[in-house]
């Protein structure tokens, strides 16, 4: 099942960001890794990427960059459960 949702630009770069930076959490970059994957393609988040970002949401440590690329991440799974 696939999503017309897209990783914006806005996104995109913060998930750059974040993939470039070396205090984020591996649960972050994998998120970040996960939204730059999706940016101009039609794909859905895997649950292993939305597991980390989720994580990454929750981690009030993490940088805002990192949320923004989890968020993004998180609105392109589908909805089905499995």
């Amino acid at each position: 099942m696939s999503k017309s949702e897209r990783t914006g630009k806005t996104a995109a770069t913060a998930a750059s960001r974040t993939l470039s930076s070396s205090s984020a959490s591996a649960a972050a970059k994998s998120a970040a890794g996960s939204a730059l994957a999706q940016r101009g393609s039609n794909n859905v988040t895997s649950r292993q990427a939305a597991s980390a970002a989720s994580a990454t949401l929750r981690n009030p440590s993490a940088s805002s960059a990192a949320k923004s690329a989890a968020g993004s991440t998180l609105t392109q799974r589908s909805g089905r459960r499995r």
